[in-house]
């Protein structure tokens, strides 16, 4: 068997990589587990050090990784850079941050002493998506290796240069050499793996129905999981919102990686009385996006990552428009090779429709009208996700309470866009998955949380 790595722009064959076999996947996590169990005696400060020259190492090699990323799944080449910074970001942020979020804590009883301690759990396998092929990996590699972990990364098959690459990047900065591998497989191989005696945990970023079968999987070996699935992410535009920065705040969420992220702004909830004058201005700042070559510094919407992809999106834009949609922009296949898709816009969606009920994963914005804020809030939980949503109004205080009290989902934000950052916990309820990732809260997913009590 063979992983065959297809420049979406032109359908391009980049690479074929052969897949490791079960003896193989045996011997990387034993490897990898014997690489823990003396990284966990290393200490903070030496994790630390490996982990900024690996950062300095993305930042000097930046043009090289991002051109591997935008090869393999189109993303536009200015977007692939900055997605490279933000993984040096991560490493610094937890290079900096680990020793006192992993600190003894004391606490106070009628023992002489007792305090909590956070231990490695060992060997974490991570099942990653090809969106954002190394921000994805970065930002659970960096927390559980500095927690004093090991990773074995089995990425989505499209992106297995990307993969390797990142592999090559711990390994240059001086990480032990077995403590972070690439097993170069198919989704086949992912419950013999999971199901490894030496496997403690699991990290899923992936689609709703990935994760519930991880997590089955997962359980029933008694094995922990943190899980970021997809999101159907509603933003809600009020009468009193800035209707020019709520515009721009949702085509900039619902066009980033050419729409292919869990957290872009999927569903456009506008109160009746400013729907013609927000619909008129995303019409303009659509119509207005460079679509086209990923490699051309100026392009904002690239190819999607695979036809299969773009052609599943497709079928939801028309079952959509059957169903009573209005396309004003877009929803046509393009003749040219490759996975391409313009940015469409759909709107008088209704409930019923697959835009209003189903994850869109492309350049696809759907605007859907509310009778009211009451109306817009109950529209935006009418669905089984729940990963982020975002509030435009000029009342920020009321903005603040909507998005703290009334919203289900993970992350919320007031007049801005649904971003990771890793100052902050990053995850979903419902169908978006459960755990966190980022910030204290990620690197502690991934430890054994342990009491210790002296009389």
């Amino acid at each position: 068997m063979a992983l065959r790595s297809i420049n979406p722009a032109d359908n391009q064959e980049l690479a074929v990589y052969e897949e490791f076999t079960a003896e193989k996947i045996d011997q990387t996590i034993r490897l990898a587990n014997e690489a823990h169990l003396a990284w966990r005696e290393v200490s903070m400060g030496i994790r630390a050090y490996h982990l900024m020259k690996a950062s300095s190492i993305m930042r000097r090699r930046t043009r090289q990784l991002a051109l591997i990323m935008t090869q393999e799944m189109g993303k536009p080449i200015r977007e692939s850079e900055s997605e490279i910074e933000k993984c040096a970001w991560v490493c610094d942020y937890y290079a900096e941050n680990a020793a006192s979020f992993l600190a003894a804590e004391q606490i106070r009883t009628e023992a002489s002493k007792s305090f909590i301690a956070f231990e490695p759990l060992g060997v974490i396998l991570a099942v990653m998506p090809w969106n954002f092929p190394f921000w994805q990996v970065f930002r659970f590699a960096a927390p559980s290796l500095m927690a004093g972990n090991a990773a074995i990364l089995k990425h989505a098959s499209n992106v297995t240069g990307c993969a390797l690459a990142i592999e090559e990047i711990f390994r240059e900065a001086g990480f032990p050499e077995h403590l972070f591998r690439t097993i170069p497989v198919g989704s086949h191989a992912v419950e013999s793996t999971i199901r490894h005696s030496l496997v403690r945990a699991v990290t899923l970023t992936g689609s709703t129905e990935a994760g519930k079968s991880v997590a089955a999987i997962a359980g029933s070996a008694i094995k922990k999981t943190v899980l970021e699935l997809g999101g159907s992410d509603p933003y809600i535009i009020l009468k009193d919102a800035n209707i020019e920065l709520a515009a721009e705040q949702c085509v900039k969420s619902r066009m980033i990686n050419t729409g292919q992220s869990c957290i872009a702004a999927k569903r456009f909830i506008v109160v009746k009385e400013v729907a013609d004058d927000f619909t008129e201005k995303v019409v303009d700042l659509m119509g207005n996006i460079h679509f086209g070559d990923p490699m051309d510094e100026n392009t904002a919407i690239g190819p999607m990552a695979r036809t299969d992809l773009r052609d599943e999106l497709h079928d939801q834009v028309l079952r959509s428009i059957v169903s009573g949609a209005k396309c004003l922009m877009g929803g046509v296949l393009h003749k040219r090779v490759g996975a391409w898709y313009a940015p469409t816009l759909l709107t008088d969606v209704a409930e019923g429709m697959p835009a209003y009920s189903e994850e869109l994963f492309g350049p696809v914005a759907v605007i859907i009208r509310a009778e009211d804020e009451e109306d817009a809030i109950r529209i935006a939980n009418d669905t089984s996700f729940g990963l982020g949503a975002a509030v435009f109004s000029e009342d920020v205080t009321h903005a603040e309470d909507i998005a703290w009290r009334k919203l289900n989902a993970g992350c919320c934000f007031v007049n801005s866009f649904v971003r990771s950052d890793p100052r902050l916990p990053f995850g979903g309820v419902g169908e978006s998955g459960y755990g966190r990732e980022l910030a204290l809260f990620g690197i502690r997913e991934f430890v054994n949380i342990k009491t210790i009590y002296i009389q």
